[in-house]
Parts: structure tokens; C-alpha cells; sequence
């Protein structure tokens, strides 16, 4: 006697409770942008180094209001003397965290698991390009709000009237000017790949190229005109005060392009291709 099995053609209907695994060919669903930007963002501020620098943001604002108050004349108590004061601390730690953004997965060694979890290194760092410019509206709010209170007290304690002299555009141009400063320092960041090394960087391009440039400006006719077109710094100045005029904002452009764009655009190319140890 024989027994016939009889194989049904139809698919089976999975029961109730039971969780369909996927084969071991399926694709897997790339990791949305807005996620990437999410845990980049955590990441800059989740380690003690980047908490003190996230803290001294706020330490930095109050101390320099205090010593507005403390040694500028009452004629200078004005809500732009405040706000602006604030900008100079900010204009150097922003930058600093946005280079540590970066250099934090080679310098930390992270960078092989990063990679791991989200092979695709455009997207990762087109995710902490963007972590990095959501800074810039935070912490011009702080300065202002900072600004505006030291404006209140400065002028309470001077017995005068408080000048309230930024508007909505101000707000934009100080938020537009930590914005680049914010990318520069990721741009030295992605180029450099070392922490120390990006601070080196950016020490160099705030302050030891700036004073070069304005000596040779000083002491050469020929260079003067031609400084505001070659000089990041000076334009970026500029900017953070606010009121630029058309030829301003064309010599914004250039120094951009020649200080930011170029060196992002090499930065992308070799860190896409350098090797993740």
C-alpha cells in the first residue's frame, strides 16, 4: 500500500502573535536623516567635554555681560553693546564644538562603528553638517535673551533708559554669522581629522590670519581695497554687526567661497574615501 502527500500551492497565512522574519537576502531600511541628525546632536553634547562646552556657552554670556557692566561707559549701555559682547566668546566656542563634532569618531576611535550602523558616510555627514547649523538659532536666542537682560540691569544700575537698537534683522544677521563660523569649524574638523589638530586650525584662521592680513593692509596702499574680498574674518565681522551693503555682501560671498566651499568640498572628497580605522 502507498501513501500520497498532497503539497498545498497556496501560502501559508501567518497565525495570530507570530512575528514574520524576513529572509536573509531582505533589504534592510536605511536609517532615516532625521535620526542621523537626532543622535549626531546627542553626540556632540553627551560626553563631559562636550557638556562643559555646551555649559560654558551660558557661563561665557553671563560673564561677559558682568564685565560690560563692570568697566564699559554708561553712553555704551545699549542693547547691541550686550549682544555683540556676547558674540566674541561664541565666536570661539561654537566653532571648537563643531570641529569635535567631527573628529570625535577618529580621534575616539567611534568612527569604525559608526560606519558600521550607517555605511553610507555622505548621509552621516550631511547629518552632522546639520546638527551642527541647528546650533547657530539656539545660541543667537541666548545671547539676545542674555543681552537683553544685562541691558536691563546695566542701565538700572547707571540710572538710565535702556536702548533697545536691534531688531528681527539683527537677530538674523548675528544667527547667519555663527552659522558660518559653525561651518568653518566643521570644515577644519572633516579636513583635519584630529581634534587638537582643528583647534590648531582654527586658532590659526581666527586670529593669527586676521592680524597678518590687517598688518599687511596697514602697511600696504595696494592691499587695502583688496583685504574685505580675502579676509573671512573681516567680512564675517561685519556681518555679526549687521547693515551690509551690496558690495559687502559680494565680498561675503567670495571669502565664503574661497575660505568654506573649496576646503568643504576637499574635506568631503577625502574623508568619503579615507580609511576607518
Amino acid at each position: 500500500m502507498t501513501t500520497s502527500t498532497i503539497t498545498s500551492t497556496h501560502p501559508r497565512t501567518p497565525r495570530a502573535g507570530v512575528v514574520h522574519q524576513p529572509g536573509p537576502f531582505a533589504r534592510p531600511r536605511r536609517i532615516p536623516l532625521t535620526r542621523l541628525v537626532s543622535v549626531e546632536s546627542r553626540k556632540s553634547f553627551d560626553t563631559r567635554s562636550g557638556f562643559w562646552l555646551l555649559a560654558s556657552i551660558g557661563m561665557a554670556a553671563f560673564l561677559t555681560t558682568g564685565a560690560v557692566i563692570a568697566w564699559a561707559p554708561e553712553e555704551q549701555f545699549t542693547y547691541s553693546t550686550f549682544t555683540l559682547a556676547i558674540g566674541y566668546p561664541l565666536s570661539v566656542i561654537l566653532p571648537i564644538i563643531a570641529a569635535l563634532s567631527v573628529t570625535a569618531e577618529w580621534s575616539q576611535r567611534s568612527g569604525l562603528t559608526t560606519f558600521t550602523l550607517a555605511p553610507h558616510r555622505g548621509r552621516v555627514l550631511l547629518a552632522k553638517a546639520l546638527a551642527v547649523v541647528l546650533m547657530a538659532v539656539p545660541c543667537a536666542v541666548v545671547a539676545f535673551a542674555v543681552g537683553a537682560l544685562g541691558n536691563l540691569t546695566g542701565t538700572a544700575v547707571a540710572g538710565i533708559p535702556p536702548v533697545w537698537d536691534l531688531d528681527l534683522a539683527d537677530f538674523s544677521y548675528f544667527t547667519l554669522g555663527n552659522t558660518l563660523l559653525l561651518l568653518v569649524g566643521f570644515t577644519l574638523g572633516a579636513l583635519i581629522r584630529n581634534s587638537a589638530g582643528a583647534i590648531v586650525g582654527y586658532t590659526l584662521y581666527a586670529f593669527v590670519a586676521p592680524g597678518l592680513l590687517a598688518f599687511l593692509a596697514l602697511n600696504q596702499a595696494w592691499f587695502r581695497d583688496t583685504r574685505p574680498w580675502v579676509d573671512p574674518k573681516y567680512t564675517q565681522d561685519a556681518l555679526l554687526h549687521g547693515g551690509l551693503a551690496a558690495e559687502q555682501w559680494a565680498q561675503l560671498g567670495v571669502t565664503s567661497v574661497l575660505w568654506l566651499v573649496l576646503p568643504l568640498l576637499a574635506a568631503t572628497v577625502t574623508l568619503l574615501r579615507a580609511e576607518v580605522k
